[in-house]
């Protein structure tokens, strides 16, 4: 491999953000785009009146309730480094969504608001990213607001995630008498809103060399005392700790108004991860520089573009050079083809891409080709691990409400399971459509895209809260064991599955069936 290829990966940085709803992710978003020059004017996330919605917030729904609940997908260049930011669904319904974006990442950053601390969301998140063992960034937001004191935010940390910290800078005071932020790592203040240099310098002792007003206040008294508290009690930065997730770098600052946000840039992209290797079903490592083109579809999304009716699959690229018109096999099916129809992103925005290396994200068009998971190489056939998939608790009956609208109802339901938002299933004989999903809003999603994207209005019929359980031995199931209480269906793959009632209903059924072996998705 060249060392120009070599450098190429080297300089990527592929990351996630994580946060609970409303703690300033799509915001952050926009202001490091604004940094990297992709965008010129950020628009943020409560400006309805305005017209002014944010670049990552691109479905017409996200557009109109201000959450995200698609992922997407934002390159641009900063500093020597090419940045891949993969903006997750922010409403917990779509945590599913969220968990396999997750697996496409080499690092995450988790928002905290500081007026609320860690939420259950975050919680839910941050223990994905543990299990991966990738580093974790912290950027704890909205410091011009009145909030939790930053020493109780870090033991929060600590406490409720069980990840050490330490903090790369301390706030000077907050909300309104929020004056700036001192920054330990690059010895120097910087000061909120000011009219003068956006950094003091400060002394061997670590105070400020100039006569600021600043100094005068007990703010700035107080932050020094936490400080000298910090180096004398709290964590030593360990950069081997970082890489491995057992040490979170906590940043302070206001996405809203842009301050902090460039600090921060800089230092996560000094440490961050480059692309790193993944291991294969066949308990191979691929090194992301030594092996030819490879990656994995962890996402499908249809009509991206509403003036044509298209579906792409997301590719995160694990080794080597993606080139247009190359030729790879799709390991599932064996089969080989040339890609030649492939984007990069900025939300809505696209343009094609002639070429790609490890840690970018790639967009291919699909015409039914893909499944969430597939992995694709130019060199010999081999899998990478499966990515998680829930097990839906809400399911409803879904018929469309004009019959003459049969065929564009299936086509809707087909390419939107197929995304993976929404989970399908079918009753035996009369092939009646189920579907299931982690959440409410999930179900709202899929009427109000059916409607305005398939021009299909359908008609959802509850069936509650089910106990979905998949069958090892298919081979003995006898359809006399369904019932009200444990309907037998199947899924999109043609799999049996039993929707219990609930956990009565499932142990009454093992107690009576003691042959069947049951088993759940995560």
């Amino acid at each position: 491999m060249s060392d120009l290829l070599k450098n190429e990966i080297q300089n990527r940085r592929t990351f996630a953000i994580i946060s609970h709803p409303d703690a300033g992710k799509t915001t952050l978003t926009e202001k490091l785009l604004l940094f990297g020059g992709a965008i010129r004017d950020a628009g943020t996330v409560k400006g309805k009146k305005t017209g002014k919605f944010a670049t990552s917030d691109w479905m017409e729904i996200e557009k109109q309730r201000g959450i995200s609940v698609t992922s997407s997908v934002m390159q641009f260049d900063y500093s020597g480094h090419r940045v891949n930011i993969l903006d997750t669904p922010g409403h917990q319904d779509f945590s599913e969504d969220t968990y396999r974006t997750l697996m496409a990442v080499d690092s995450a950053v988790m928002i905290i608001d500081v007026a609320k601390g860690i939420e259950a969301q975050t919680v839910k998140l941050f223990k994905v990213c543990k299990m991966r063992g990738i580093p974790i960034f912290t950027f704890i937001n909205k410091m011009d607001r009145q909030g939790k004191e930053p020493l109780e935010l870090m033991e929060e940390l600590e406490e409720v995630l069980g990840i050490e910290s330490y903090a790369m800078n301390w706030p000077i005071g907050m909300g309104k008498e929020f004056l700036g932020i001192y920054d330990r790592y690059n010895k120097r203040v910087e000061p909120f809103r000011s009219e003068g240099d956006r950094f003091l310098d400060i002394d061997e002792d670590g105070q400020l060399i100039e006569d600021h007003e600043m100094k005068k206040t007990s703010y700035y008294t107080q932050a020094m005392e936490d400080i000298a508290l910090l180096d004398e009690a709290g964590n030593d930065f360990s950069i081997e700790r970082v890489k491995k997730g057992e040490l979170t770098p906590v940043f302070f600052g206001s996405a809203l108004a842009n301050f902090g946000v460039e600090t921060f840039l800089e230092t996560y992209l000094q440490f961050a991860p480059s692309p790193q290797p993944r291991e294969t079903k066949e308990q191979e490592e691929i090194n992301p520089i030594d092996m030819p083109f490879s990656g994995f579809i962890f996402k499908i999304q249809a009509n991206m573009n509403p003036a044509h009716r298209d579906r792409i699959a997301f590719v995160r690229i694990v080794s080597g050079k993606f080139e247009r018109g190359m030729n790879v096999t799709l390991s599932r099916t064996g089969k080989s083809f040339k890609l030649s129809q492939t984007t990069q992103f900025l939300a809505d925005d696209r343009e094609t891409v002639s070429e790609a290396v490890a840690g970018d994200i790639i967009g291919l068009h699909d015409v039914g080709n893909y499944q969430i998971g597939d992995t694709i190489t130019s060199g010999k056939k081999f899998h990478f691990e499966n990515l998680p998939q829930f097990t839906p608790e809400l399911f409803m009956k879904v018929t469309a409400k004009n019959v003459m609208k049969q065929k564009h109802f299936h086509k809707g339901i087909l390419q939107l399971v197929q995304e993976g938002a929404i989970q399908y299933y079918k009753t035996l004989h009369l092939e009646e459509v189920i579907l299931g999903a982690v959440g409410q809003l999930q179900f709202e999603v899929f009427e109000h895209r059916m409607k305005n994207e398939y021009n299909v209005e359908v008609r959802m019929e509850p069936i509650g809260s089910k106990i979905a359980r998949w069958i090892e031995n298919e081979e003995d199931v006898k359809e006399s064991m369904s019932s009200g209480r444990s309907m037998l269906v199947k899924d999109r793959f043609d799999n049996l599955v039993f929707l219990f009632e609930n956990e009565f209903a499932t142990r009454w059924f093992q107690d009576k069936n003691p042959e069947i072996r049951l088993y759940s998705l995560l």
